[in-house]
């Protein structure tokens, strides 16, 4: 009982010191706020890193005592981001350092370390809180200050790269019925691929786009195609209409020299029927008890381009495709640049190894986020980390409650 009236009223001296600062706090200072938050826990050396932007490093924010980037890949921390645990390592003085990964709704953000000379399981409790309780703030301070976007930089982003990540939507989310990650590469030269996603009430909608050329006006035409989609989907547009409608305004802005390869896709959560149009994309791979396949169907024009032909201006046909996934299936996304990835000696990364890939993180039981994170690096790798071409991802996995 008296560790719980403890754990009790450390929980209300966080909310108090939480309450008291949340609506005015800078984003910068988040570090070591950080800090003194885990002193209220009753450790030291509190230390706020957030994940870098091609989830390769932990980054620290703010005062820290060693000051120095943690490897995702090889550090503990780094496994905590990966596991989303928390995980702790016994230290030569006798005290424990404690990893907590910081995740808003699905997205993993970065951890917080801590050091306890005692732990127990209501501190673990009470961290865990307080990572909740930080993690909502780097989100919402990252939208009034550019210091945490900063941070997260391990370099200079290109303007075409600057114009991608702003409009994109959160690398993770999840419903009860449905789970979707994405990540883009080369995270700090992006330009022409895009994706977009939202879960509305009995659909979940996925978009993927690779706009033609690269720099900043693939960018701006990658950025006209989103709107575009948002637009549609947003005035209840079903998948033809939405085609129709951002192919006359690409033709109509850029003319008949540029396009977008695309696919719109939308799955009933409560069924899992999926619906997709696409134009001029990869297809897209499932994945089911083990085995993947293609899923095929019939490909439209990539918008832009239906609008330029002899009848140019007319309204095109866009035939959608069908299939019915089954509990626990996932759907994976892409775009060329990972697929036509090339190594030194020509050898493509290909969809053979893709699926391969695939299967043996699901074997493993690994987490989406993670899957995603790891399949860019695979990618990167291949290429020994210089693409030729801009690659997107988005892994979607639907796990219903019950089946209609």
């Amino acid at each position: 009982m008296a560790n719980e009236a403890d754990q009790s009223r450390t929980k209300a001296r966080l909310l108090d010191l939480f309450a008291e600062v949340s609506r005015t706090v800078e984003p910068h200072t988040l570090g070591p706020l950080t800090a003194e938050a885990v002193e209220v826990v009753g450790g030291r050396h509190g230390a706020l890193y957030l994940v870098d932007l091609e989830q390769q490093d932990l980054i620290p924010v703010g005062d820290d005592s060693s000051g120095e980037k943690l490897s995702i890949d090889g550090s503990i921390a780094g496994r905590a981001f990966r596991s989303a645990e928390q995980l702790a390592v016994a230290q030569d003085d006798g005290s424990t350092r404690l990893w907590i990964p910081l995740i808003e709704g699905a997205e993993r953000i970065g951890v917080i370390g801590a050091t306890q000379d005692t732990l127990t399981d209501e501190h673990r409790a009470t961290y865990a809180d307080l990572a909740h309780l930080v993690a909502s703030l780097v989100v919402s301070k990252s939208q009034i200050g550019d210091s945490l976007n900063v941070v997260r930089r391990t370099r200079d982003v290109d303007l075409a790269a600057e114009l991608r990540w702003s409009l994109l939507p959160p690398l993770t989310a999840a419903s009860p019925d449905v789970s979707i990650a994405a990540i883009l590469e080369p995270a700090y030269q992006i330009a022409g691929d895009a994706f977009d996603y939202a879960v509305n009430p009995g659909i979940a909608h996925i978009a993927v786009f690779d706009a033609v050329g690269h720099g900043l006006e693939a960018s701006r035409l990658a950025n006209l195609a989103v709107g575009s989609y948002r637009h549609s989907r947003r005035r209840g547009l079903d998948l033809a209409a939405t085609y129709q409608e951002m192919d006359h305004v690409v033709a109509a802005q850029f003319g008949e020299s540029r396009f977008v390869t695309a696919q719109f896709a939308q799955l009933d959560v409560a069924c899992g029927r999926l619906r997709w149009l696409d134009a001029g994309h990869p297809k897209p791979l499932r994945l089911r008890n083990g085995a993947v396949s293609q899923l095929d169907g019939d490909v439209c024009l990539p918008v832009g381009l239906a609008s330029m032909g002899p009848d140019k201006g007319a309204t095109h046909t866009a035939d959608t495709c069908e299939a019915s996934l089954e509990p626990g299936d996932g759907v994976l996304f892409f775009s060329d640049g990972v697929t036509e990835a090339r190594s030194p000696t020509g050898e493509l990364f290909g969809v053979d190894r893709l699926g391969e890939f695939l299967v043996r993180a699901a074997s493993a039981g690994e987490a989406l986020p993670e899957t995603v994170r790891r399949l860019a690096r695979a990618v990167l790798a291949h290429q020994q980390d210089h693409l030729q071409d801009d690659a997107s991802i988005v892994l979607m996995n639907w796990h219903p409650d019950n089946r209609c």
